[in-house]
C-alpha cells in the first residue's frame, strides 16, 4: 500500500516468540514439579525449594518478556490475530478449555484438601480400630508425624497407615517423610537412631514410635497425650562408663538420645544407698569393671521381681578387673533367667577386625525391629551368651542376635599370645549369641543381656545399628505394652471357587462363539445392506 512504511523490526519478532515458547515449557515443567512436591511424591531441602521457586519466577518473567518483545516488534500481526476470524473462533475454544481446566483444578483441590475414603472390604480391613478412632477424636491439638525412612526401606505400608490416621483425624493429624541419610541432622535432633521410626510431635511434646503399625502409633499417641515420666538409672560404683564427656568410655550420646525421647536419665550407686528409687523403670548395668556385690544383686533381683526392668551389658572378663572373683549378677541371670554370660571373648572372621563381633542374624522381636543387614550391630571385644530354657513356665528367654559360622568364643586368654586359634572341645564354636532377653509373664519383670558394653560408648553409638539396638532395648524394657489393646477383626478367607463343568462350557461358548459370532453377523449384515443400497 502506497505511503505505508514497512516495519524493519518485524523480521526479528520470531526471537521473542521462541523465547516465550521455551520459557513456557520450562515454567510448565517447574509448576508440575511444584505440584508433585506439594502432594509429597518427592522431597527437597529448603534450599532446593528456594532455588526451584527462583527458577520458576525467572522463567515466568522471560515468558512475559518474550511475548512483550514479539508484540512490540510485530504489532500488526498481534492486531490481526486479536481482531480476525480465527481469534473469535479461537477465543471460544480457549474459554472452553480454560473452563474445563478450571473445573478439573477446583475439583482436585477440594478433594485433596478434604480427603475421604470408603472401605468396601467385607472385613473392613482398611478401617482403623475403634480404639484408634477414639484416640484421634480426643486429640487436644494437632499432631505432626515425621516418618524417618531411608531409600532402602519400603515406606508404602507406613504411608498407607499415616493416610488413614490423617483422614480420620478431623484435621488434627498430618505427616511427612524424611530421609535420615539425606538429613542426618534432623534425625539426630529428633532422637532417631534407626530406620523406619516415626516421630510424633504435639506442641513441645514428642514421642517416637519404633515402627509403623496401628497399635504402635496408637500407643505412642497415648503417651503423647498423657505423658508419664520414665526414669532410667545407670548403675555406678564399679568402674562403669560415665554419662558425662571426658573419657573414651562415655555414654553421653546414649544419655542425650534417651533424654530426647523424654526419658529421665540419672545415675544410681547401690553401694552408698540401700534401696532403689521408686521412680526407677529401668536400671542399666553398663560395663562394670568389678563385680557387683551380693547385696546389690539382691536389690536388683527384688526390683525385677516387682515388675522392673534390668539391662546388663557386661564385657569379657579378661578385659575387666573381675579376675577370679565371684560374679553374683551373672549367677542370678543364669539361675533365674537361663541366660549365661560365657567366660570367653569372640573372634569373628566375618568382620574386618576379628575382635569386632558383628551380628549376622537376628531373631524377630520388638528390639530387633527394623534391624537389617544394612544396620548390623558391631561389638568390639564381646563375649558370647548362652540361653537355656527355664524350668519355670513364667520365664521366657529369647536370644536376639548371633554371629556367623565363621566365629568362635576363645576361652583361654594369654597376654603373651600373638595369635589365637580355635580349639575343638575347648572353645565355643559359632554362631554365637551376642544378646538375649528374658521376660516374666506373671510379674512383667524384664531383663536384657549383652555380652558387651563398648558398642554403646560415644565412639561406637552411631556405628550401623548400635544406637538403634540400645535405644530399642531401653524402649522395650520401659514399655507399658498392656496400655492399649486394639480390637482385632477376623480376616476373611478368600478362595477361588472354580465354576461347575456346565457353567464352564457355557462361558466358553459365549466368549468364544456367541460374542464373536454376533460381531461377525452384524458386520455381514451391514455389508449386505450397503450393497443393496448400491
Amino acid at each position: 500500500m502506497a505511503g505505508k512504511k514497512k516495519n524493519p523490526y518485524a523480521k526479528y519478532a520470531f526471537i521473542g516468540l521462541i523465547l516465550a515458547l521455551v520459557a513456557c515449557v520450562v515454567s510448565g515443567l517447574l509448576v508440575s514439579a511444584n505440584a508433585l512436591l506439594a502432594v509429597g511424591m518427592f522431597n527437597l531441602s529448603p534450599e532446593q525449594r528456594d532455588t526451584l521457586t527462583l527458577v520458576l519466577q525467572i522463567s515466568i518473567g522471560l515468558l512475559v518478556i518474550g511475548l512483550a518483545a514479539y508484540a512490540m516488534m510485530s504489532p500488526d500481526t498481534v492486531r490481526r490475530f486479536l481482531t480476525g476470524r480465527q481469534a473469535r473462533y479461537g477465543s471460544n475454544s480457549l474459554i472452553l478449555t480454560l473452563a474445563f481446566i478450571g473445573v478439573i483444578f477446583v475439583a482436585n483441590y477440594i478433594v485433596f484438601n478434604n480427603p475421604k475414603s470408603w472401605d468396601w472390604t467385607e472385613d473392613k480391613s482398611n478401617t482403623l480400630a475403634s480404639e484408634t478412632m477414639d484416640i484421634l477424636s480426643a486429640l487436644p491439638a494437632k499432631v505432626t508425624a515425621t516418618a524417618f525412612y531411608s531409600s532402602s526401606l519400603d515406606r508404602s505400608t507406613a504411608e498407607d497407615l499415616l493416610i488413614k490416621f490423617k483422614t480420620n483425624s478431623g484435621g488434627n493429624f498430618d505427616y511427612q517423610f524424611v530421609n535420615p541419610d539425606l538429613d542426618p541432622i534432623a534425625a539426630r535432633e529428633a532422637g532417631i537412631t534407626g530406620d523406619g521410626k516415626i516421630l510424633l510431635q504435639m506442641g513441645e511434646a514428642k514421642e517416637i514410635a519404633s515402627f509403623a503399625s496401628e497399635t504402635e502409633l496408637a500407643r505412642t499417641m497415648i503417651r503423647l497425650i498423657s505423658p508419664e515420666s520414665r526414669t532410667v538409672y545407670f548403675l555406678q560404683g564399679h568402674g562403669e562408663a560415665a554419662l558425662s564427656a571426658g573419657s573414651e568410655r562415655s555414654f553421653t550420646i546414649a544419655k542425650s538420645t534417651l533424654e530426647s525421647k523424654n526419658y529421665v536419665v540419672d545415675t544410681l550407686n547401690l553401694l552408698s544407698q540401700s534401696s532403689i528409687p521408686k521412680d526407677a523403670d529401668v536400671i542399666i548395668v553398663a560395663g562394670p569393671q568389678k563385680p557387683l556385690t551380693a547385696q546389690e544383686v539382691n536389690l536388683l533381683k527384688d526390683f525385677v521381681a516387682a515388675g522392673g526392668s534390668l539391662i546388663v551389658m557386661q564385657d569379657p572378663i579378661p578385659f575387666t578387673e573381675f579376675g577370679n572373683a565371684a560374679d553374683p549378677l551373672a549367677n542370678y541371670l543364669e539361675s533365674d533367667w537361663g541366660i549365661t554370660l560365657n567366660d570367653d571373648f569372640i573372634f569373628d572372621f566375618a568382620s574386618q577386625q576379628p575382635l569386632n563381633a558383628i551380628s549376622a542374624g537376628i531373631t524377630p522381636h520388638p528390639i530387633t525391629q527394623n534391624l537389617s543387614i544394612n544396620y548390623a550391630v558391631i561389638m568390639p571385644q564381646a563375649r558370647s551368651i548362652s540361653v537355656t530354657p527355664s524350668e519355670s513356665m513364667e520365664i521366657v528367654a529369647t536370644p536376639l542376635m548371633f554371629t556367623s559360622d565363621n566365629s568362635w568364643g576363645e576361652t583361654s586368654y594369654d597376654e603373651t599370645a600373638e595369635q589365637y586359634q580355635y580349639d575343638e572341645g575347648v572353645d565355643n564354636l559359632g554362631p554365637l549369641y551376642l544378646a538375649a532377653v528374658g521376660e516374666n509373664t506373671v510379674t512383667s519383670g524384664r531383663v536384657v543381656v549383652f555380652g558387651n558394653s563398648l558398642f554403646v560408648i560415644d565412639g561406637n553409638f552411631d556405628v550401623y545399628g548400635n544406637g538403634n539396638m540400645f535405644i530399642n532395648s531401653v524402649d522395650w524394657a520401659a514399655e507399658q505394652e498392656d496400655q492399649l489393646t486394639l480390637t482385632t477383626r477376623p480376616a476373611t478367607q478368600r478362595t477361588f471357587v472354580p465354576p461347575s463343568q456346565i457353567v464352564f462350557i457355557i462361558l466358553v461358548l459365549v466368549s468364544v462363539i456367541v460374542l464373536p459370532g454376533m460381531v461377525i453377523v452384524s458386520g455381514i449384515s451391514a455389508w449386505v445392506a450397503r450393497r443393496k443400497r448400491g
